[in-house]
């Protein structure tokens, strides 16, 4: 009788590190594989494709879940409420979509009474935390195992002489050895060149975007219509939320819109330099922020600009499932009640401009706007407004002159060396002729 083994389900792409965990795990660890494969909208040459070759690299079972709606219906519904962008630069292509997976296979690893989850996340990366993370929270009880943290397979390079003498099919080659991640929000490159932070990205590296020099002579312009803080309609052409998505990728790569080249701060304490493509979600992002200027009211729009930064940051630390991500899903669900108006993008040579925006519930006000003989705006308030918001700074300053202190901290005008001491023990004032002095005689 066959001995029987422990199962493993493992988060598959197909890609490099993914098609070496199969064959890892059931050499080194002598477990039976069942592959998941989530549909986020990623680029691939066919999932029964990527099926075939789970099956042929011996997983036992492969399954393809078709996740669309849902990602785009239910977590990037969210981000978009939340206008997620990590710290103010990056539309969080990777993090939306690594918790819905993980539910996956957390149900998968129900379904088969595997006992252990695995992922093919390198050791220095963001997609380790928040897979075993979401997992965790979902069910404490299974174990994972990250088969590239413990392989001594240390390059890319490494990885592809292992697949090649296991017999497994790899995507990439020595020449073209980009790592990249991408779903229907946009898509993730890192390695290779872009290792190099002063290196200009290849022109290879790009795929959803068109070269803004090469983008149409003609700027296009775009009518979003939102509802409850959603788009449903293009140019007047109803779709679902995820029709939207596609639609706004093509029209706004074609312009060569969406390409983000940043110095990336990672959780576990790495800068990286990445780039991304996400010329759907940043068009969206835009208008929707639009349309909140138009009708949130003051103080609600600017307590949820930090909210927001806190909701991408859980996102982005793998806090999907978390209560702090969820109590502030709460509030942003309050702020998208009245949302609903239309917003005109204008797309041209690699930018997008918000160039109109209409609601029903605009809180702009003509009368209280305008300079115009309409005017309904009560100047003559304006004197006793200013008295009291100065109130306690006018109290501060007579204070400090009576004392004889300075009004300002740092006088660079009359600074005279490198580093000089201010009037203050403690305070060290820097002049800017001075710091243009010594960073000159460090580049000498």
């Amino acid at each position: 009788m066959a001995e029987q083994k422990e199962k493993v389900v493992l988060a598959y792409s197909g890609g490099l590190d993914t098609s070496c965990c199969i064959k890892w795990l059931q050499v080194e660890n002598n477990l039976d594989v069942i592959a998941v494969v989530g549909d986020v909208g990623q680029e691939h040459e066919g999932l029964e494709k990527v099926k075939q070759k789970a099956l042929k690299s011996g997983a036992l079972e492969c399954l393809v879940v078709d996740m669309r709606d849902t990602f785009a219906n239910e977590y990037l519904a969210k981000a978009l409420a939340a206008n997620a962008m990590y710290e103010n630069k990056y539309p969080l292509v990777s993090a939306l979509s690594r918790p819905l997976i993980s539910k996956h296979l957390v149900d998968a690893a129900h379904k088969f009474g595997a006992k252990y989850v695995a992922h093919g996340c390198t050791g220095k990366g963001n997609d380790q935390v928040r897979f075993e993370a979401s997992i965790t929270m979902l069910d404490p009880s299974i174990e994972i195992l990250a088969p590239v943290r413990e392989w001594d397979l240390h390059t890319r390079p490494e990885e592809i002489d292992w697949a090649l003498e296991h017999g497994i099919e790899v995507p990439v080659t020595k020449a073209s050895p980009y790592s990249i991640d991408d779903n229907l929000w946009g898509r993730a490159i890192e390695c290779g060149t872009l290792e190099d932070p002063w290196a200009e990205p290849p022109a290879d590296i790009y795929t959803m975007t068109a070269d803004p020099v090469e983008a149409p002579d003609q700027p296009e312009y775009v009518e979003l219509t939102f509802a409850r803080g959603l788009p449903y309609m293009i140019n007047g052409n109803q779709k679902s939320f995820l029709g939207v998505v596609y639609a706004l990728n093509e029209i706004a790569g074609k312009h060569g819109y969406g390409r983000i080249d940043m110095i990336e701060n990672r959780l576990v304490g790495v800068k990286s330099r990445e780039c991304y493509e996400v010329p759907g979600g940043l068009a969206l992002i835009q208008a929707h922020k639009a349309l909140e200027d138009l009708v949130l009211e003051r103080e609600v729009l600017h307590y949820k600009l930090g909210m927001e930064q806190a909701w991408a940051t859980a996102v982005y630390n793998g806090q999907w499932f978390s209560p702090l991500k969820e109590a502030i899903d709460s509030f942003m669900v309050s702020t998208q009640r009245c949302l609903s108006g239309t917003v005109k993008l204008k797309f041209y040579k690699g930018s997008c401009t918000v160039v109109g925006r209409k609601s029903a519930y605009s809180l702009y006000d003509y009368a209280l706007a305008t300079y115009d003989k309409d005017d309904a705006f009560d100047h003559t308030a304006a004197k006793g407004f200013i008295q009291l918001q100065t109130l306690s700074t006018k109290t501060w300053a007579a204070n400090r002159r009576q004392e004889g202190a300075p009004a300002e901290l740092f006088d660079a005008e009359k600074q005279a060396g490198p580093l000089t001491k201010g009037k203050y023990e403690g305070v060290t004032s820097i002049g800017v002729k001075a710091v243009i002095e010594e960073a000159e005689a460090v580049l000498a």
